[in-house]
């Protein structure tokens, strides 16, 4: 057990702030990511982000066919320190075909920075995610971006956030025009303007008060004072209670692109984001991020971060006590000690060998046996196992076929690593343990990703056709009785499977499928949702 002082315990747990940015494609997520990056001062840079191989490489996207299609597909951890706090960002995937990790790793977050594009509002996407956050009761924080370009009238947005996701807004500043007369935002807490003007390739941000604007149009300061005046008296109040309930989201505007608000949203997102937060076990029980004794999770794994050594490596959240690099704990799953000698700590693709880490703070761990799992529990004392990291429903379907039969044990080896990160779901066939399986995916374009990382990490090359199935359920009896599968698969025309767990699955062919089979298996639940399966050992 780690000897720090409770004072200084609970210094370092108040000084940290773990959340995830969510948002659909284009939306400007990675740019807000590097600005983020570029005030705590990570990087020195921060340039035009374009989907376009031949433009320069963001700081995040690390992956080969990242850098080739200019999209993230892979979460990345970042982290970085500003005004005394340490802020760790979970940089997941924006392109639509990539968020099954992103639903894992908000499993990591304490919050989340919802971003919106001011032009198109809500998008689906960005609803998916939401709801990730929603079941995992993480306060969620708004940036509306592009306030640069023409797009929605603000108070058209806000309503929009509450008819489309059901949540409350709360501004926290309030746009001063918009596209080419875009001229700032009203800080409500210090009642001040933010002037945003261009200087040649620079954007300039001034403080000013409201008495002292003088180059505002009159038009636009009439717009801007109507406007206020409405969101002060029929807007509501801030209330920290109802956002970490998820009833209310603070609501920031600016430009990322531009670098316009985006200091102003950091500042106050540290002052109001919750510190690392308590964490339920299996069993029921509480742990606190004070206690003393160090425990964390497993809630990523990523395959080959450096292909000249086809390593992988396990992203740990601490959520108890100190961590110290060569430190012993225990493998609750497996029930065995496990010796931490090579702690990593991740800035995309760059690693640096860690001495300490503290309550939410993520740690990347090098798995060279293999035994580690996403969901696996380690604890210093005692013997338990957080929640369950939860498995979510695919939308596509394609059965894979290998060109070279001789390279099926690369195969099963790249679908085993792959699964585990979350590129695809494995399905087995029943009673079929040899042939090729159905694979499941979020989006298609994950099932294009396998293909070029089983060619490039393993050496394998395959064809993957597509499946006439939506959905996938996982199936769970409410009486006890045995659900007859085969009978189902005659009957209905779908598919049962089983998934890596050996869990049973349904695989439908139709949305009405899936509701006249919920209408009439009343004893059965079909699960949009499922806890990865671990094996306990005795």
């Amino acid at each position: 057990m780690s000897t720090v002082s409770a004072n200084v315990m609970q210094k370092e747990v108040e000084r940290r702030r773990t959340f995830a940015i969510i948002s659909h494609p284009d939306a400007g997520k990675t740019t807000l990511t590097e600005k983020l990056l570029l005030y705590g001062g990570a990087i020195h840079l921060a340039g035009a982000v374009k989907a376009k191989a031949k433009q320069r490489n963001t700081t995040s996207d690390w992956m080969e066919i990242e850098k080739q299609r200019g999209i993230s597909i892979s979460s990345s951890v970042l982290q970085f320190e500003y005004a005394g706090t340490q802020v760790n960002l979970l940089d997941t995937p924006g392109h639509k075909d990539f968020s099954e990790d992103t639903y894992r790793t908000l499993t990591a977050a304490d919050s989340a920075v919802m971003l919106i594009d001011a032009a198109k509002g809500v998008e689906p996407q960005t609803r998916k995610l939401f709801e990730v956050c929603r079941m995992r009761h993480i306060p969620i924080f708004t940036f509306i971006n592009k306030m640069d370009r023409p797009g929605r009238e603000p108070l058209d947005l806000l309503d929009e956030l509450e008819k489309v996701l059901g949540i409350r807004s709360c501004p926290m500043s309030w746009p001063i025009g918009m596209g080419p007369d875009f001229r700032g935002v009203y800080d409500r807490k210090n009642q001040e303007i933010l002037h945003y003007q261009t200087e040649g390739e620079a954007n300039v941000s001034e403080r000013l008060q409201p008495k002292k604007v003088t180059s505002l149009k009159d038009e636009f300061d009439e717009t801007f004072r109507s406007e206020l005046e409405l969101v002060e008296l029929a807007g509501d109040p801030f209330d920290w209670d109802r956002i970490r309930r998820g009833e209310l989201t603070p609501v920031f505007f600016g430009s990322a692109m531009n670098n316009f608000g985006v200091q102003h949203f950091l500042e106050r997102f540290i002052e109001l984001a919750p510190t690392p937060s308590a964490r339920m076990t299996e069993s029921g029980s509480v742990v606190e991020p004070t206690d003393p004794n160090f425990s964390g999770f497993f809630f990523k794994i990523q395959a080959n971060m450096d292909p000249s050594h086809r390593d992988r490596v396990a992203f740990m959240r601490v959520c108890s006590g100190k961590f110290t690099r060569g430190m012993s704990a225990k493998h609750a799953r497996l029930n065995t000690e496990v010796k931490l000698t090579k702690p990593l700590n991740f800035f995309a693709q760059e690693r640096l060998i860690i001495d300490e880490a503290w309550p939410g703070d993520i740690v990347g761990i090098l798995d060279t046996s293999g035994d580690l799992r996403i969901g696996d529990t380690l604890c210093e004392k005692g013997r338990f196992e957080y929640e369950g990291v939860p498995r979510f429903s695919p939308e596509h379907f394609g059965g894979v076929q290998i060109l070279d039969p001789m390279k099926r044990k690369q195969l099963k080896k790249g679908l085993d690593q792959l699964s585990e990160e979350g590129v695809v779901q494995v399905y087995r066939q029943r009673g079929m343990l040899d042939k090729d399986p159905i694979l499941g995916a979020v989006g298609a374009l994950q099932f294009e990703v396998l293909k070029f990382r089983l060619q490039a990490e393993y050496s394998v090359n395959v064809n993957i056709d597509k499946l006439p199935f939506v959905c996938a359920r996982w199936v769970e009896s409410t009486d006890g009785s045995v659900f007859d599968a085969d009978a189902f698969e005659r009957r209905e025309g779908n598919r049962a499977v089983e998934d890596r767990d050996g869990q049973l699955v349904v695989l439908f062919r139709s949305e009405w499928a899936l509701r006249w089979a919920e209408e009439n298996h009343k004893t059965f639940k079909f699960q949009k949702t499922a806890i990865l399966k671990r094996e306990i050992a005795k």
